[in-house]
Formats: C-alpha cells, sequence, structure tokens
C-alpha cells in the first residue's frame, strides 16, 4: 500500500471512529445536546431546554419530535456523536427495546421518570360536553366488536355514532383524530382504555389467559374505517382540526387540553374529569409516567448532558410549584423525586429486569 493510500485509510478510519464511539470525543464532534422522541414530553423537553440554554454556558439541546417509539430506534442505533444522547418517551422503555440497545452496543441507560401525565379525549370548546366509559371508548374504536346480536364472537365494527354505542351519547357520527403506532400515547391508550374497556366482557377478559393472540387481536387494535384517524405526532394539529369540526374528538395528553382551554375541553371518562388534581391524586382513570432515557457514555464526552438532567430534575423544573406544573406536568411525590434526583446524580443505569 502506498503512502497516499495508508492516509486515505487511516482518515477514513479516524472518521468512522468518531461517528461510532464517545471516548476521547471532544466538543469539536458535536457540542450541543441531540433529544429525540415523544410529542407529548417534546413540550417539557424544549421549555427546560431553553432555560438550560440561557442559564448555562452550553448551546440549547436540539429536540426533534419522532414519537416515542421512533425515538427508541433512533437512540439504539448505537453509541457516538452520530446517534441521540437522549429520546423522550411518553411510556417506559419494553425490554425488547432494551435489548436492541445492549445488542448496538448501548448498554448504560439511564432512566429519568419526569412526572404523569393524563391521556384525555377532547373536543371543540362549544361542541357537546361528552361523559364516556372506556367501554365506549373500546366499543367505537376497537377493529373488531362483540356481537350485538349477544353472541360470544366478534364481528367487524358496525358502529358509526356514538349514539350506537351508547343510546346516552350524541348522534354524532364516530370521528376521532388520535397518534400514529409510533406513539406512546397510542400504546397507553390502548393499555389503559382499549384492554379495560374490552375486558368488561367477561368472555373477552377470559380470552387473556386461554388465547391471548385472539384476546390483543380484539383488545388491542384500532379500526381503520375512517372513524379513526391517525394525526401524526403533531398533537397541535389534533386541536387546531378539533376547533375547526365541533363534532369530531381528540386524543392526547392533558398538556395540550391545559394549554389550549379557550379551545377544547376533555370528556369524563368513567365519571371523572381530566384535571390537574384528579390525575396528581389517581382517580382519573387514563393518566401514565412520562419518562426520557438518556447514554451514560454520552454524559462524560458530550458537553452539558450532566448539567441539563441537574435542570430537568430541579424542584425549580419539575417541583410542585416548577415551571413544568404550569404547563400541564402533573409532579410526582416528594419522597420520589428525591429518590429521583439520586439515582440520576449518581447516573444510575437501568437493568432489564426492572422494565419486566
Amino acid at each position: 500500500m502506498n503512502k497516499k493510500k495508508l492516509a486515505l485509510s487511516a482518515a477514513a478510519a479516524a472518521l468512522l471512529w468518531a461517528t461510532t464511539t464517545t471516548p476521547g470525543i471532544s466538543a469539536a464532534a458535536r457540542d450541543y445536546i441531540s433529544i429525540v422522541g415523544s410529542s407529548t414530553v417534546y413540550p417539557f423537553a424544549t421549555v427546560v431546554a431553553e432555560q438550560f440554554g440561557k442559564t448555562t454556558s452550553h448551546k440549547t439541546p436540539k429536540i426533534e419530535s419522532t414519537g416515542s417509539g421512533g425515538g427508541f430506534k433512533l437512540f439504539c442505533a448505537g453509541v457516538g456523536v452520530g446517534h441521540p444522547d437522549i429520546t423522550n418517551a411518553s411510556r417506559r422503555m419494553k425490554p425488547s427495546e432494551y435489548e436492541i440497545c445492549f445488542e448496538k452496543g448501548v448498554k448504560d441507560i439511564v432512566e429519568v421518570k419526569i412526572g404523569y401525565d393524563g391521556i384525555v379525549v377532547a373536543n371543540a370548546k362549544r361542541a357537546p360536553q361528552l361523559e364516556l366509559s372506556r367501554k365506549d371508548l373500546f366499543l367505537a374504536l376497537a377493529k373488531q366488536v362483540p356481537d350485538p346480536q349477544g353472541a360470544q364472537n366478534v364481528v367487524p365494527n358496525p358502529y358509526k355514532t356514538w349514539k350506537q354505542v351508547n343510546p346516552a351519547l350524541p348522534d354524532v357520527k364516530i370521528e376521532v383524530l388520535g397518534p400514529p403506532p409510533t406513539s406512546g400515547t397510542r400504546d397507553a391508550f390502548v393499555e389503559l382504555v382499549m384492554e379495560h374497556g374490552a375486558g368488561m366482557f367477561e368472555w373477552i377478559r377470559a380470552l387473556e389467559k386461554s388465547d391471548k393472540n385472539q384476546y390483543k387481536a380484539i383488545s388491542q387494535t384500532v379500526r381503520e374505517d375512517g372513524a379513526y384517524i391517525e394525526a401524526g405526532e403533531n398533537d397541535n394539529l389534533i386541536v387546531q382540526k378539533l376547533d375547526a369540526n365541533p363534532n369530531a374528538m381528540g386524543i392526547f395528553g392533558f398538556s395540550f387540553l391545559d394549554q389550549n382551554a379557550d379551545k377544547i375541553k376533555g370528556a369524563q371518562v368513567d365519571g371523572v374529569a381530566p384535571t390537574f388534581e384528579a390525575i396528581a391524586d389517581g382517580r382519573y382513570p387514563v393518566s401514565r409516567p412520562l419518562y426520557f432515557y438518556v447514554k451514560k457514555a454520552h454524559a462524560g464526552t458530550i458537553p452539558g448532558i450532566r448539567e441539563y438532567l441537574d435542570e430537568f430534575t430541579s424542584s425549580k423544573a419539575m417541583g410542585p410549584e416548577g415551571y413544568l406544573s404550569d404547563k400541564g406536568l402533573i409532579p410526582m411525590p416528594a419522597d420520589e423525586h428525591e429518590q429521583l434526583r439520586s439515582d440520576v446524580e449518581q447516573l444510575k443505569t437501568l437493568r432489564i429486569d426492572q422494565l419486566k
């Protein structure tokens, strides 16, 4: 090999190393924090990032809203400056995602729970106030539903209006704008609403033990005939469409309801309205924790990660009187917050058995 080829080979190897590993990479490689993930966590992360950019010597992190599932794919693809440092998630990481991360070399992951959020079913301010049950929502949105004739089998969803689902509801076409399958909000809605609603039928509930695949097919599959409309990862877009169409309903995180209370209102679910207080004390049935995940290997390499973690987990941000509460985040109890702060300070890593 001549000297020219040797030099080119060495340069190529150095470039490959710099984009796939973190040890020794300086700020010259990337001098800002790269964040992807949940559209629900996005507004909270953005506020923290802006505060971080104003109060530290570091650049404001760059945040991309990809959905929880999309964020985990990007996050788990590898270690190094070519991959995100943090992914936001509106559900907990799945064991399968952890395993993919491990296989790709992302072996030390710090899990940060930031608080709680409710999933709301909302409509335009000028539309009727709805009182829905999780059974109503299952019957309105499932791809297959129990035979209305009473037989213990399922049929393609025949319901076109809310009144057909429940005579107490309006005679209005079922039209629900909601998140796509890549969204953590969609995952949580399926688990907390659809599965619970399906379980109101005893024979379906029994399938969870006798035929798990059939149970999942019934309780977790959303209809695809136009009644449920995938609206992407932009919850603000759903809010705009609800404001324009008073007959439509939308599914998104409580924070978007809280920030757009002049345009939309949330339906009661199982008799409880989606309020800050009802989510905080556990009365509202459709609530879930929110998270973000950090590559420990990047914390000592990409400038500002530790300071960003400190800002996000501080009392001034996520405490009861913190600025994230003003954005709709439901704070965690004081003892849980104290433990979180300790774990984050130590960069305590997640184990797969904690996810099962």
